[in-house]
């Protein structure tokens, strides 16, 4: 089966990228500063949640108050496709340092306004809601990034490194969870909950901001990696270019489904978990999740020379085939654990097995693409599956929870993993097959 509309030999060519070691360090570097900047922001909001719960959903159950946040933050996930559409769209018809631009811009704005917004005592019912449209900017701001991100990097890395230079998406993506913690770890320690319920949690969010305008001072810098000519293609940026590329599409969102649930579960609820059904506090936890995701982080780029190695299908089967059959055990046993060592050690196996996928999320799904649709086709269905599986962890995990079913929760997170791992059997060696290396025909 032929995914292309026309086959070509190899991508179509880019222009004025990067070709130097040094020049293509220094793209990597800039466009990393606004991608970790923006999952700053986003996580900034899934880790002060449990500081500010009470005060924009007044409730007599902290469950309750959790599941109502919650609720909000899977909501900025379902703005994603719609951001992954239009800045997709963007970045295929009028570049990719366009859509950067506009994207860590946009999660500017949704930062500042949740870090000033009044509480529901000052202001009622109008609380949550200016805090919903927070978050549904910041999803659609997110929405884009990803997918234009993952297609600069791809594009900007050479043949035989694209792995290892492309991990650095989710180095970035990790270090910006990793900095929420950080700063929400340094509160702790510095403000007592007290405070923290009070005002405190307002802190991580106005130094989001703050940090996103460097981050459009260092974008500004990069060179654009499409060229005029495909730009200005009447399929750039389309939608009905892109479905004539059905596999890998499928593919795309079959990958995202399993590691998205799994990487989100390993990660923002972990935090959630720790402190609800594990009963570890909320200084043991912020340990916990600080020093694992340290390692995580440090993952990547190992990972990433991995898939240059071996080929990013069996990174993609490794990573599927231990989440299919190592996530139930593994949550199971790690709700019953009674000391913080256990706990990190569980927490760090999980998201070594999740690293297979991450040091390579971009390009194994950019290298399925033709340069005129790629940046809408990776950022669209992966946005799409993410708001649908992603997103809705945390609130599908807490609901499991709330109605005394938690362990179904695990055996969800395993089934989709084994949707993940059939996709990975029927995706072709990229290698060979791929627009960015392969002979630009993806069949099979």
């Amino acid at each position: 089966m032929n995914l292309a509309a026309h086959a070509v030999p190899g991508d179509a060519p880019v222009v004025a990228a990067p070709t130097t070691d040094r020049q293509k360090i220094k793209a990597i570097m800039a466009a990393s500063s606004g991608n970790l900047v923006e999952w700053y922001d986003f996580y900034a909001y899934a880790f002060t949640s449990i500081y500010f719960a009470s005060a924009f959903f007044p409730s007599s159950s902290p469950t309750g108050q959790l599941l109502a946040t919650a609720g909000i933050f899977a909501v900025g996930f379902f703005m994603r496709p719609l951001g992954g559409w239009i800045f997709g769209r963007l970045a295929d018809k009028r570049g990719r340092k366009a859509s950067m631009l506009v994207s860590v811009l946009l999660m500017c704005a949704g930062s500042l306004l949740i870090g000033i917004l009044p509480t529901y005592e000052t202001i009622g019912v109008l609380a949550p809601v200016l805090l919903l449209v927070a978050r549904l900017a910041q999803g659609l701001s997110v929405g884009g990034e990803y997918g234009t991100a993952a297609t600069y990097m791809s594009e900007v890395a050479g043949p035989g490194r694209r792995g290892f230079l492309s991990s650095f998406q989710y180095v970035t993506l990790i270090g910006g969870q990793l900095l929420a913690v950080l700063v929400v770890f340094a509160l702790q320690h510095i403000l007592p909950v007290e405070e923290m319920r009070a005002w405190g949690w307002r802190i991580p969010f106005l130094l989001g901001a703050v940090a996103a305008i460097v981050a459009l001072f260092l974008r500004s810098s990069l060179e654009e990696t499409a060229s005029d000519e495909t730009m200005q293609s009447k399929e750039a940026g389309s939608l009905r270019a892109l479905l004539q590329h059905k596999r890998a599409l499928l593919i795309t969102l079959a990958f995202t489904m399993g590691g998205s649930l799994y990487f989100y579960t390993m990660t923002t609820y972990m935090q959630k978990f720790l402190v609800n059904t594990v009963k570890l506090d909320l200084k043991s936890v912020s340990t916990v999740m600080t020093l694992a995701l340290i390692a995580f982080m440090l993952l990547q780029p190992l990972f990433g020379i991995l898939s240059d190695r071996i080929g990013r299908r069996n990174n993609m089967i490794l990573f599927s085939g231990l989440a299919m059959v190592g996530a139930v055990p593994l949550l199971s046993t790690l709700s019953v654990v009674d000391n913080v060592y256990a706990a990190f050690a569980l927490v760090l196996v999980g998201l070594v097995i999740a690293t297979f996928y991450t040091s390579i999320s971009g390009v194994v799904k950019a290298e399925l693409f033709p340069v005129e649709v790629r940046a809408l086709g990776v950022g669209l269905p992966y946005a799409i599956a993410n708001a649908l599986f992603g997103g809705t962890a945390e609130y599908v995990a807490l609901s499991f929870k709330n109605y005394g079913n938690e362990s179904l929760f695990f055996w969800y997170v395993a089934a989709m993993a084994a949707v993940a791992f059939a996709a990975s059997l029927w995706m072709p060696d990229t290698r060979k097959y791929g627009y960015l290396d392969g002979n630009g025909r993806l069949s099979g």
